[in-house]
């Protein structure tokens, strides 16, 4: 793995319209008063998509008191919204909703909070909705995989750590052949380099703890190792599920996480190819500390933490859901990143590990209504402008 070559492309459209004026009849003479024909309408320019929540539009929203928050929502959004504040304060905000110095207030009050944490929120924050609100959202877990820390018997399908020389993301398309793909690194390109910190016991399970990002290991003495997400191989993601429906191959109820993973472990040859399809490759890191880890650096909290796009929310920022699918409905806070997860309003809400957890994330899909909640000097800013 050496270099890559971004190959972007660049294009405009222009319109152009002309009126070519009528020809004459020569043979009779023409009214006293021609009709006239209207200049036709040009045509609307193209719709240019909004790169960031302020882009996108923003409205206010109801008060926050008048939400539907239960205390056990407001006690964990509390908990993680103090875990994000060490870097919220620091980071640059690509939404152009929030500027760092918005959430010094908030998180001095935070740490030292001790009422009624509901209130907490609606003193110091106002609630948004960007782009309409319309909403849609999935969920993720925490997964446990068999593995063992040396390769045996069984355990045969190696966890990689990242490589030193791994590319940048490809924006556009990746054709460099010096970029490595889930193939060529399943294949053995990266055996010997001393970077496997585990081997699975299951390349299906390894499969979709890659897609999750982050994970336990249960290793054969009982004990666990817990890794977090590291880097990938610079390729975009594809989602193998979506193909499987499109080539048929799932009947009904197999299109759960559940279903597609026994059909993989059904048809070994063929799933395993299905799965290099996908040619991103999730690379790990031994977690010693709390976690698992968000795109903040910092824990994320079980039925407290939602992934979200950083351009269109906030990271460190509360989130209000009102779903179809009741269970997801409350306040979160954006505290992760996923490469699926594009756009205003797209949310990815984090269950935490075990079968519940399992049961829940794998069956969340759901349309509702979304609201952003920023600190009230922000909203007075948006307000004034």
């Amino acid at each position: 793995m050496r270099s890559v070559v971004a190959l972007l492309s660049a294009c405009s459209l222009t319109a152009c319209a002309g009126i070519i004026p009528d020809v004459p009849d020569r043979t009779s003479q023409p009214p006293p008063h021609p009709p006239t024909r209207p200049a036709p309408t040009p045509p609307p320019p193209p719709a240019i998509p909004a790169d960031n929540a302020a882009s996108a539009g923003v409205q206010a929203g109801p008060r926050v008191a008048s939400l539907d928050i239960t205390r056990d929502q407001a006690r964990r959004a509390l908990s993680a919204f103090r875990i994000s504040c060490p870097s919220v304060v620091s980071r640059e905000d690509p939404s152009g909703l929030t500027r760092s110095e918005d959430w010094v207030e908030p998180c001095a009050a935070a740490a030292q909070w001790r009422d009624d944490p509901e209130d907490f929120f609606g003193e110091y924050f106002r609630a948004v909705e960007i782009d309409g609100g319309s909403a849609f959202a999935t969920g993720y877990y925490e997964p446990e995989i068999q593995a063992a820390r040396e390769p045996e018997r069984g355990y045969e399908s190696p966890i990689y750590a990242l490589p030193a020389d791994v590319p940048p993301p490809c924006e556009i398309d990746c054709d460099d052949e010096t970029v490595l793909t889930r193939a060529a690194i399943e294949d053995g390109a990266l055996e010997g380099e001393g970077l496997a910190i585990a081997w699975a016991r299951d390349p299906v399970d390894l499969y979709f703890l890659q897609v999750q990002g982050s994970g336990i290991l249960r290793l054969p003495s009982g004990e666990t190792m817990r890794i977090g997400y590291a880097g990938n191989n610079a390729y975009p993601y594809t989602s193998i599920g979506r193909l499987m429906r499109e080539r048929g191959l799932l009947g009904d109820g197999q299109t759960t996480a559940e279903g597609i993973a026994q059909w993989l472990r059904d048809n070994p040859d063929e799933g395993r190819e299905i799965m290099q399809e996908n040619r991103r490759y999730i690379f790990f890191t031994e977690l010693t500390g709390p976690g698992p880890l968000g795109s903040l650096g910092r824990p994320v909290t079980p039925r407290g933490t939602v992934a979200a796009d950083p351009a269109f929310v906030p990271l460190g920022a509360p989130v209000f859901l009102n779903m179809e699918h009741d269970v997801a409905d409350g306040l979160w806070v954006a505290q992760d990143t996923g490469s699926a997860i594009r756009g205003a309003n797209r949310f990815d809400t984090f269950w935490g590990a075990g079968d519940d957890a399992y049961a829940i994330a794998s069956g969340m899909a759901s349309r509702g209504q979304a609201l952003v909640l920023i600190p009230a000097r922000s909203a007075a800013r948006l307000r004034a402008d």
